[in-house]
């Protein structure tokens, strides 16, 4: 059973869903192999796509650690909402993440990779209809955020336990 997850990483939804559901999916489902877990972006303001561009900085090894990061520490990072202050803030969580400054710095200003990343957000929520944050596309049905007794009733009736 395949689950897409389309987040930002600016909106409380996926905060809340991202710190009190997806621990007990994952370890219910995605790490005893019967869910695999996808998460796309969905960047309806620049912070998102900052964030975004934040977490790949270290590739794929830093990347859920990162996404970890922005999500428990939403508040912090987007703080008074001033450009300055959330680019300082998601700079130190690069930091913090292991990332010396100046790539994080590179990964900040790469107009190619936000570009693409705008160009691919575009393409899949268009494909999946997807206008809201969290949604979820599970096996190909369409959901909103959901609670884990929710999302487990959901997840097994698509494994058919």
């Amino acid at each position: 059973v395949t689950v897409v997850e389309y987040a930002s990483f600016t909106c409380p939804h996926c905060k809340s869903f991202h710190v009190d559901t997806y621990g007990s999916v994952k370890e219910n489902y995605v790490d005893t192999d019967k869910v695999k877990f996808v998460l796309r972006e969905v960047y309806f303001d620049r912070f998102g796509l900052w964030a975004g561009m934040v977490a790949r900085c270290g590739g794929e090894e830093k990347y859920f650690g990162i996404v970890d990061m922005l999500f428990k520490e939403q508040r912090e990072w987007l703080a008074d909402g001033d450009p300055n202050t959330v680019a300082a803030n998601l700079r130190k969580i690069g930091i913090r993440a292991g990332i010396n400054g100046e790539d994080v710095d590179a990964c900040m200003q790469d107009n190619e990779k936000a570009t693409a990343l705008v160009a691919r957000f575009k393409e899949t929520t268009e494909a999946d209809g997807v206008r809201g944050t969290p949604t979820f596309v599970i096996e190909g049905e369409t959901y909103s955020n959901m609670a884990y007794a929710e999302f487990k009733e959901v997840l097994d009736g698509a494994l058919g336990e």
